[in-house]
């Protein structure tokens, strides 16, 4: 059968620098560094701190590059955040990635947004839905339910709405496979059923259907 050839794309958090370190190389046709370990790396809400090591390892190399942003970050960290990662203003080179929670996205991104675009960055904005709404299950699982990532993706679009700015993306953390990790969704998971194929090893995902459910709700947020 004939084969047809696909781009595919790799990102993660670069969390541990020195593994980062190691796979970074100079380009040879235009001079400039660029981390290798993956197309895309990101900065943690926990590590971007704007005189600490990633925030500085991040400003030399020529990578699309994203960082994520939590519901008491002010405007102006952000707006300094942006000047340190993205000084020539680049299009496409810095993308911010909120993670608010379900119940703070709608009064803590706005301001955010408002900002960065008054001070004209070129920013990508995306959703994490899923880091904000994690908390421990009743009987010791780390979980997430359906209805708060959907939420918080609502209000993300929202956000956008209110202040004329653009919804770049959603990040989301999901599994093909019929796992039992992530509560409600169109099988209506509960917290006794956690224990039944909880597989991760880090984080709760949703899984198939759930991740299908999630689309389709997607779509009709953009098609409203």
């Amino acid at each position: 059968p004939r084969m047809s050839e696909v781009d595919l794309y790799t990102s993660h958090e670069a969390l541990i620098l020195p593994y980062e370190e190691a796979l970074t190389r100079r380009d040879s046709l235009t001079d400039g560094w660029y981390d290798c370990s993956a197309h895309m790396l990101w900065i943690g809400e926990r590590t971007r701190q704007l005189d600490h090591a990633h925030v500085e390892f991040f400003r030399g190399i020529g990578n699309p590059i994203g960082c994520k942003i939590g519901p008491s970050t002010e405007p102006d960290y952000v707006l300094e955040l942006c000047e340190r990662l993205n000084p020539d203003r680049i299009s496409g080179r810095l993308t911010l990635i909120s993670r608010m929670g379900a119940e703070r996205v709608r009064e803590a991104l706005p301001p955010l947004l408002s900002a960065v675009k008054d001070a004209g960055h070129p920013v990508i904005w995306m959703c994490d839905p899923m880091h904000g709404n994690t908390f421990s299950s009743s009987v010791g699982y780390k979980t997430r339910h359906f209805e708060d990532i959907l939420t918080e993706v609502a209000g993300f679009f929202a956000a956008h709405e209110q202040v004329g700015t653009w919804p770049g993306g959603i990040h989301l953390e999901l599994t093909g496979d019929d796992v039992t990790e992530c509560l409600g969704g169109s099988d209506d998971l509960l917290e006794e059923n956690l224990d039944q194929r909880y597989e991760t090893m880090c984080d709760p995902r949703l899984n198939v259907r759930q991740s299908l459910d999630l689309a389709f709700r997607i779509s009709e947020l953009l098609r409203g």
